[in-house]
C-alpha cells in the first residue's frame, strides 16, 4: 500500500491500486509521477519512513522484467504500522516511551467462580463410599468441571475425574448443586449376624398400646402418661419368657403426633396394630395402616379389650377386611391376636406371633464398620446438654466417635442404654442415649459417623445452610398472595405470634404441626422459636419484642419473678400436659383475635299501614314522605340501613333518617308497636310494603373438634 501527500493540504492519497495495475513507463513521463518524486523528497526530509524495502511493499512491472518500485512511501499512521509491523520505524521514541518496563510478574491463582446453581430440592440421587466424580456428575445432572470446582473450594483436593471419593464429600457436592442425597452402605466384607426385631406399637388413641407393653414388660408406664395418653415416642427392650429379645416403640394415638406415627412405621421392622374390641376401626388406625404400608412394613393385629362386656372380636376383623387387610383366618397373611392387657390374656400368643413374623423375616445387619442409626426422640438436658435417643440399624456406635445427626454435629461423649447404664458401644436393633452433640437434632435425623471434626463441621455447615434455603422457599411459598374471586368483603388476616418450648425435640414438632393446623382464613398462627426445656428469660424478651405468646408443653412453670414480668409485659403463657386440652386454648386465643366476617342480618321487619305526605316550604325545606307502619318482627332502629320488599324482591335500600312514636323521636321499635320512618331518598312508599331493618354482625369463628380428636378453626 502506498500513500502520497497532495498539496499544501496534505491529503493523503492511496494509489496502491494504480501501480500494480499500471505499467510504471506509462506512469514515469506524466506529471503525477513528477509530483510524486517531488513529494517523496518531502517526506524523507520530514523524517517519514521509507516502506519501500518492507516485505509488506508490492513489487511493480516495468515492461519484460520486474523490478522493486524505488519509490519513497509512507503510511499515514506510523503507530498503526508499528504494531502490525513489530519493527521500529525510524520515529524518534518519547522518554516516557522509552524507559516504560514490562510488569513481568504472574498474578495469583484465582480458582473460578463457580456459578450459582438452581436448587431442586425434590431430586434425590443414591452416592456410596467409592464413587468417582464422573458417575457423581452424571446422577446430578451437572458438570465435571462444575463439581472440580466445587471441590476446590472446599479445599478437596482430586488428582482425577476418576478418583473414588468418600461418601460424605460425595455429599458435600451434592448438597452444593442442591440435590439430596440417599446414603447407600455396602455390606460387602463385614460381619453379617442375626439382629433383634424392632416393633412399633401403633392404634388409636386409648385402644390400649401402653398398658399392652407395660403387660409385655410388666411394667406401669400408662399410670404416669398425663391425661391416660402416650405423647412421646419410646424405645423399649423387652425380654420375652421365652427368653429373646424384642425393641419396641410405643407411639401416641392422638391426632396430633401423626409425625410420630410416621418416624416410627419408617425405623421399625414389625407394626402391631392395636385395635379395642369395643371400639372398632377408628381414624388413627387407618392411619397407622396406611403408615405401615407405606414404608412396606408387615401387621401382626391385637385386639385388644377382649375382656370388657362389649367386646366383639369378629365386627373388628370384618372392619379390618373391609379396609383391605387380609388376614389368616380369611386367607391372607396377617396374623391377628385376641389379648386382654389388664388381664394379661393372651400376651403368649402375640409374643409368639411376632417371633414367627420375625423368623420369616430372616432379620440380620452388618456388625462392623461406622454405624447407622436414626434419631428417635431428642431433648436437652441442664447439667448434660443435648441428649439423643438412637436405634442403631447397622454397624457399631462406639463412644468417642465423631457423628453427624441431621444438621448438627459432635463428639460421643457418652453412651446409655435404656436402662440408664453406660456403655461402650451399642450395636444393631439397640436403642441407646447419646450425649456429646453441640446442638438439638430433629427426631428422625440419621445418625452418621464421619472420620475426623473437620469432616463433620463440613457436612454440618452444608446441611444448615440447604436447611436454612428451604425454609426460606417454604415461607416464600406460604407468603405468596392468593387471589379470590369472591367479592364479599374479607376481613384483613391477623398473624398470632407463638413460641413454643417443650421436653423433647420430637414433641416440639408435633405441638408445631398441630398449631399449623389451625391456620384460618381470618387467622395465621406463625411459630416464631421454637425450643427444649424450661420457659427462659429469653423466651419472654423474645415475646415481648413481637407480641406472641409462650405455649409450654410438658415443662414446668417458669420462677415467678418470670411469670410476674410476663404478666407485667401483657405476655400470656400457656403451660398443658396435654395436648388435646392445649389445642383448645390455642383454638380459643385464635377465635378471640380473629377480626371476624361482616355480615348482614335482618334485625326487624315493619309492613307499611299508611302513607303521609309532608309538603315543604322555603323555611321548612323539602317535602318528604311517612311510611307509617307496624313492627310485625324483632325491632327497628333509628339510623339503620333499611331494606324496602315489595312482592318478595328488593325495591330500595336507604338510611332511615327518621323513626317516630306518637310524634316523639325514638331510637328504637319493637314488635307490636307502631311508628313512622322515612327512607332517604326515597317517596314511593305503597301499603303494603314490608320494610327490613338491616344490622351489620360480626361473625367469629367456630373451634370445631371431630371425634378422631383432630381440631381446626371454622371462619
Amino acid at each position: 500500500m502506498a500513500w502520497c501527500e497532495l498539496g499544501k493540504k496534505r491529503i493523503y492519497m492511496n494509489f496502491t491500486r494504480v501501480l500494480t495495475r499500471t505499467p510504471f513507463r506509462h506512469v514515469a513521463g506524466s506529471t503525477f509521477a513528477s509530483n510524486f518524486a517531488a513529494q517523496s523528497v518531502y517526506a524523507s526530509e520530514r523524517c517519514i519512513p521509507d516502506f519501500s524495502n518492507h516485505p509488506s511493499w508490492r513489487v511493480a512491472s516495468f515492461g519484460n522484467e520486474t523490478k522493486e518500485c524505488g519509490m519513497r512511501c509512507f503510511h499515514a499512521s506510523t503507530h498503526v504500522w508499528a504494531r502490525i509491523s513489530d519493527e521500529p520505524v525510524g520515529l524518534k521514541t518519547s522518554k516516557k516511551e522509552k524507559y516504560v518496563r514490562r510488569d513481568s510478574r504472574k498474578a495469583a491463582y484465582v480458582p473460578r467462580k463457580v456459578p450459582a446453581t438452581k436448587s431442586n430440592p425434590d431430586k434425590t440421587i443414591e452416592i456410596f463410599d467409592g464413587m468417582t466424580l464422573v458417575e457423581l456428575a452424571k446422577r446430578s445432572g451437572k458438570s465435571v468441571s462444575s463439581l472440580q470446582d466445587i471441590l476446590t473450594n472446599v479445599g478437596e483436593k482430586v488428582e482425577s475425574e476418576f478418583e473414588p471419593l468418600s461418601m460424605d464429600i460425595a455429599e458435600v457436592v451434592a448438597m452444593e448443586v442442591g440435590v439430596n442425597v440417599k446414603r447407600l452402605h455396602s455390606a460387602e466384607g463385614a460381619e453379617i449376624l442375626p439382629r433383634s426385631a424392632v416393633v412399633t406399637v401403633m392404634g388409636h388413641v386409648d385402644h390400649g398400646k401402653t398398658s399392652l407393653l407395660d403387660a409385655l414388660r410388666q411394667t406401669s408406664v400408662a399410670a404416669r402418661e398425663a391425661g391416660g395418653i402416650t405423647q412421646h415416642l419410646g424405645a423399649f427392650v423387652v425380654v420375652m419368657p421365652s427368653g429373646a429379645s424384642i425393641t419396641f416403640l410405643d407411639t401416641p394415638g392422638h391426632a396430633a403426633f401423626s409425625a410420630m406415627r410416621a418416624r416410627g412405621a419408617a425405623v421399625t421392622d414389625i407394626v402391631v396394630l392395636v385395635v379395642a374390641a369395643d371400639d372398632g376401626v377408628m381414624p388413627q388406625t387407618l392411619e397407622a395402616m396406611s403408615h405401615a404400608k407405606a414404608a412396606n412394613v408387615p401387621i401382626v393385629v391385637a385386639i385388644n379389650k377382649c375382656d370388657k362386656p362389649g367386646a366383639n372380636p369378629e365386627r373388628v376383623k370384618l372392619q379390618l377386611a373391609s379396609e383391605g387387610l387380609l388376614l389368616e383366618e380369611m386367607g391372607g397373611d396377617v396374623q391377628v391376636v385376641e389379648v386382654s392387657a389388664t388381664e394379661k390374656i393372651g400376651l403368649d400368643s402375640l409374643e409368639e406371633a411376632l417371633l414367627l413374623q420375625a423368623d420369616m423375616m430372616d432379620l440380620k445387619a452388618r456388625i462392623d464398620g461406622p454405624a447407622q442409626a436414626y434419631v428417635v426422640e431428642a431433648r436437652l438436658d441442664k447439667g448434660r446438654g443435648p441428649l439423643v435417643t438412637t436405634i442403631v440399624k447397622a454397624g457399631t456406635l462406639v463412644c468417642g466417635q465423631h457423628v453427624v445427626v441431621g444438621a448438627q454435629w459432635g463428639r460421643i461423649r457418652a453412651i446409655k442404654d435404656m436402662t440408664g447404664r453406660l456403655t461402650q458401644r451399642a450395636t444393631p436393633a439397640m436403642p441407646v442415649e447419646i450425649e456429646g452433640l453441640r446442638g438439638l437434632p430433629m427426631a428422625g435425623d440419621d445418625v452418621i459417623v464421619v472420620h475426623s471434626e473437620e469432616r463433620a463441621r463440613m457436612l454440618s455447615s452444608g446441611r444448615q445452610r440447604k436447611n436454612e434455603e428451604n425454609r426460606l422457599r417454604s415461607k416464600m411459598l406460604q407468603d405468596k398472595p392468593t387471589t379470590s374471586d369472591d367479592s364479599n368483603e374479607v376481613p384483613q388476616r391477623v398473624e398470632m405470634p407463638v413460641i413454643v418450648k417443650a421436653d423433647v425435640q420430637g414433641t416440639v414438632q408435633a405441638v408445631t404441626d398441630a398449631l399449623r393446623t389451625l391456620n384460618s382464613s381470618q387467622v395465621s398462627v406463625n411459630v416464631v422459636h421454637v425450643g427444649v426445656g424450661p420457659i427462659s428469660q429469653s423466651d419472654v424478651d423474645l415475646a415481648q419484642a413481637c407480641g406472641a405468646c409462650i405455649v409450654g408443653f410438658n415443662v414446668k412453670s417458669p420462677p415467678t419473678a418470670l411469670s410476674q414480668e410476663a404478666t407485667r409485659a401483657n405476655i400470656k403463657i400457656i403451660l398443658h400436659r396435654v395436648i388435646y386440652h392445649l389445642l383448645e386454648d390455642i383454638g380459643n386465643l385464635i377465635i378471640e383475635k380473629a377480626p371476624g366476617t361482616s355480615e348482614t342480618h335482618v334485625a326487624g321487619q315493619a309492613e307499611v299501614l299508611n302513607i303521609f305526605e309532608i309538603k315543604g316550604s322555603k323555611s321548612k325545606g323539602p317535602g318528604v314522605k311517612i311510611a307509617g307502619c307496624r313492627v310485625i318482627d324483632g325491632s327497628v332502629t333509628r339510623s339503620a340501613t333499611m331494606r324496602l320488599m315489595r312482592s318478595g324482591e328488593v325495591v330500595f335500600e336507604g338510611l332511615c333518617t327518621s323513626l317516630k312514636r306518637e310524634k316523639q323521636d325514638v331510637d328504637t321499635v319493637k314488635k307490636g308497636s307502631e311508628c313512622g320512618l322515612v327512607i332517604s331518598d326515597w317517596y314511593d312508599f305503597q301499603i303494603g310494603d314490608v320494610i327490613q331493618c338491616l344490622e351489620q354482625v360480626i361473625r367469629k369463628p367456630k373451634f370445631i373438634k371431630s371425634e378422631s380428636g383432630a381440631v381446626r378453626i371454622e371462619c
